[in-house]
């Protein structure tokens, strides 16, 4: 064989796969239960918010769990919470927010935590649910802390999965960014510089084949046809809970609440643009759960020693079981 073909036949075999692109609504990617579409009108436009209703399995127990998603997440990323909580007799309900996702991805929306807990609000007014548990992790944190605010009533229990917003980094030194750097920072976004900033921070820098989906899923997500508009939303996003910090409200919760807490998390956004020694001090679930835990009036606090941002994803049996556990303590109180 010709030393220029055996290259080319050695680099052919040698080339990683290429990765898929999906559509602006998450087109082409697998969810793990069927999706359904809530159509509704908000800001002067017709929006739809994506989502999955997964009845429970056996014997239902009458309630209701809402998992929220975070901002580097999708509904599909809860697949065995879904499976667990399903499997102890809950109806489970997993919206998509708007401009995440499967949902719709407007071109203007004034993004705030009041208007995607209103949102999710009249989707489950929609499905006929006076009552709820809500599972936030991450940026859902936020939502379903500021949801439980809003309308506590609806609200049996809650809990809190290494939610970001524990801390104020703007108050604490960090930097802002507009919009337009959020979003030039965006359209860079790839598989591998999600798989860096994933494994170091969600997984305490281990990395297992089956994180791999998560990865697809969003580069794929970023890299469609949808790149800009994509891109676009997602810096609004940013700047939503740049913008927005729930830390100061913990206090007003009137609902019992579960804070759970990967301790190898050092999630803080803005911390690539933060001096050194504002970085080194934010960031720190080891030290913000047990601090944060003090100001919610119905607390408890339950640590996962060496998980990172998102514990349900790397130790799924465990935070499973703990989670199941969890709200049925909160039932006995």
């Amino acid at each position: 064989m010709l030393p220029a073909l055996a290259l080319f036949v050695a680099s052919q075999v040698c080339a990683a796969p290429a990765s898929p692109s999906y559509g602006v609504e998450l087109q082409g990617f697998d969810y793990p239960h069927p999706v359904e579409r809530y159509a509704f009108q908000s800001q002067r436009q017709a929006l739809e918010m994506a989502y999955m209703d997964v009845p429970p399995r056996g014997e239902a127990n009458g309630r209701v769990a809402v998992l929220m998603h975070g901002k580097n997440f999708c509904g599909a990323t809860w697949e065995s919470t879904i499976a667990a909580l399903a499997g102890a007799g809950y109806r489970v309900v997993v919206p998509d927010q708007i401009g995440f996702c499967a949902s719709t991805k407007p071109a203007h929306y004034q993004y705030s935590f009041q208007q995607l807990a209103a949102n999710t609000q009249a989707l489950l007014q929609k499905l006929g649910i006076q009552r709820a548990t809500l599972v936030g992790h991450s940026t859902g944190g936020m939502l379903a802390t500021r949801q439980a605010l809003m309308f506590p009533a609806s609200v049996e229990q809650l809990v809190l999965v290494n939610p970001i917003g524990l801390e104020d980094w703007k108050a604490l030194g960090v930097p802002s960014r507009s919009v337009d750097d959020w979003y030039a920072r965006e359209l860079k976004l790839s598989a591998d510089s999600l798989r860096k900033y994933e494994s170091n921070t969600y997984y305490g820098g281990q990395w297992k084949p089956e994180y791999e989906r998560w990865v697809t899923m969003l580069a794929g997500l970023n890299s469609g046809p949808g790149h800009e508009i994509v891109a676009w939303n997602s810096a609004l996003i940013y700047d939503m809970i740049w913008t927005q910090p729930v830390v100061y409200e913990f206090p007003l919760l009137k609902v019992p609440t579960v804070l759970m807490i990967g301790t190898a998390d050092t999630t803080a956004i803005g911390s690539d643009i933060a001096p050194p020694d504002v970085k080194a001090r934010i960031g720190r679930y080891d030290l913000l759960g047990k601090q944060v835990i003090k100001t919610i009036p119905q607390g408890r606090l339950i640590e996962f020693p060496g998980l990172g941002h998102a514990p349900q994803m790397q130790a799924p049996e465990r935070f499973n079981r703990t989670l199941v556990e969890a709200l049925g303590a909160l039932d006995r109180r």
